[in-house]
């Protein structure tokens, strides 16, 4: 915190202290959703046996054993999985996004752009659906799925290019559309989302071990479902454009395509009952709930009355915010819904509307949000950050805010009403010392929001 004539050393202090163990608890939940941790607890080797989950597989049934996969944490998803497997692993190939890569040593690691793809997103993808398709009957596939999935896993459905699918995707982003909405699209411009990369593996067996990003955890949500049945539809997304008014915007090959699709001039993507998924296993193997759970623990060994709010926060992310700072005020003026010292904690993923041309992610839009809310409330602390380490096109994994946030941006020249309009949280925060900085965590479990009330 930067010092301020206006606020009293001890106040400063004080709220250092809570600060301290805002970032904490933050902590706290990410170390119980490592992947290494996640897949030793749901993967085990007992000699010529791999038991994955409730189901056992008999290693010496299979000629080949291939691990394949996409997302922030599939490297780091990976490594354990080389160590479990040893001599009997063949091969592999993953995508990660730069800067989250791991040095193994039987499966190539191929670094890509995230949240919008790029061309060695393509070239590894190419390469996975090589891997994946020339996999046999008596053959193994490992499929390793994380948040980022489906911007790593860029595989332009027959007559679009990476750049069309790069448009939609960024128009599909700003536009304030939910994570299913923009998957919905992302399965049907695709030649591996929705199922059919099951599709592809058959009739090889397939294990696909997920860490959660989607609220709720939807299967057919994580990283766009390329291992499970798919609802969705060319004419569901249709109507979604047209939701958000973007058939004059989308890219027009994007839009033949998905018009083409709802009148029956291209297969759909594979539904429930398909053949393709017979020899399919689908595990979630770490989820935001386990990371609220360990925030919760860490925050009642701290001493806090302890409160989850909910592990399925969506909306508009002011808004979401707004409600957060509304409950710390309940706290302090009538100790609901838990007295103090308090901590509240959700999970979830919101959404930003993009208005200006700031530089930020949801999470510090969160917190620029909540601190004009709390502003001048001594006694309250609230962190919102992302369990991958990074929020929007930015270092920051988030932010920190109290009662003395806008008033120290203030006294900076900052005005914080003007920053959240811009949706320029990043450049709010950075001089004040405040944003969260974790570096890659190396997995993805959607967003944590803290409200301490001490």
């Amino acid at each position: 915190m930067r010092k301020d004539e206006d606020i009293p050393v001890e106040m400063e202090r004080k709220i250092n202290k809570v600060k301290k163990e805002a970032l904490d608890i933050f902590l706290a939940a990410l170390k119980a959703v490592d992947p290494a941790v996640a897949i030793r607890r749901h993967v085990l080797r007992e000699g010529s046996s791999l038991k994955v989950g409730g189901s056992t597989y008999g290693l010496e049934d299979f000629e080949n054993i291939f691990v394949s996969g996409a997302g922030k944490a599939s490297a780091a998803m990976a490594q354990p999985l080389e160590e479990i497997l040893g001599d009997r692993l063949t091969s592999g190939f993953i995508n990660v996004k730069y800067g989250h890569g791991r040095r193994l040593q039987r499966i190539h690691v191929q670094e890509a752009g995230h949240p919008l793809p790029d061309e060695a997103g393509l070239l590894g993808a190419e390469k996975i659906i090589e891997l994946v398709r020339g996999a046999g009957e008596k053959d193994l596939v490992i499929f390793l799925i994380s948040g980022g999935g489906s911007a790593l896993l860029p595989a332009p459905a027959e007559g679009l290019t990476l750049e069309d699918k790069k448009q939609a995707t960024k128009l599909l982003l700003d536009c304030g559309a939910t994570i299913h909405e923009i998957n919905a699209i992302r399965k049907h411009i695709s030649r591996v989302k929705g199922g059919q990369l099951a599709r592809l593996a058959h009739p090889a067996t397939l294990v696909s071990l997920i860490l959660s990003d989607v609220v709720g955890d939807r299967l057919d949500s994580i990283a766009s479902g390329p291992t499970v049945p798919d609802e969705s539809t060319f004419e569901g997304c249709r109507r979604i454009l047209e939701k958000y008014k973007l058939e004059a915007t989308i890219p027009r090959a994007v839009l033949g395509h998905l018009e083409k699709g709802s009148r029956g001039e291209i297969p759909e993507t594979p539904k429930p009952g398909d053949g393709a998924f017979a020899r399919t296993q689908n595990l979630i193997i770490a989820s935001n709930a386990q990371a609220v759970e360990a925030a919760a623990e860490k925050a009642q060994a701290l001493g806090y009355n302890t409160l989850v709010l909910s592990t399925f926060i969506e909306g508009e992310t002011r808004e979401v915010a707004r409600m957060h700072a509304a409950l710390a005020k309940e706290v302090l003026r009538s100790g609901r819904p838990v007295g103090r010292p308090a901590c509240l904690i959700s999970g979830g993923e919101t959404t930003v509307t993009v208005r200006g041309d700031g530089l930020g992610g949801r999470n510090q839009e969160f917190s620029l949000a909540a601190a004009i809310e709390i502003d001048g409330l001594e006694d309250v602390v609230i962190l919102s950050g992302g369990t991958d380490g990074t929020d929007g096109p930015t270092e920051a994994a988030g932010a920190i805010a109290d009662g003395t946030t806008v008033r120290r941006g203030r006294a900076l020249g900052l005005e914080a009403e003007a920053y959240l309009s811009n949706n320029d949280s990043y450049h709010f925060f950075r001089p004040l010392g405040d944003l969260l900085i974790t570096g890659p965590t190396f997995t993805n479990v959607m967003d944590l929001h803290l409200v301490l009330v001490h």
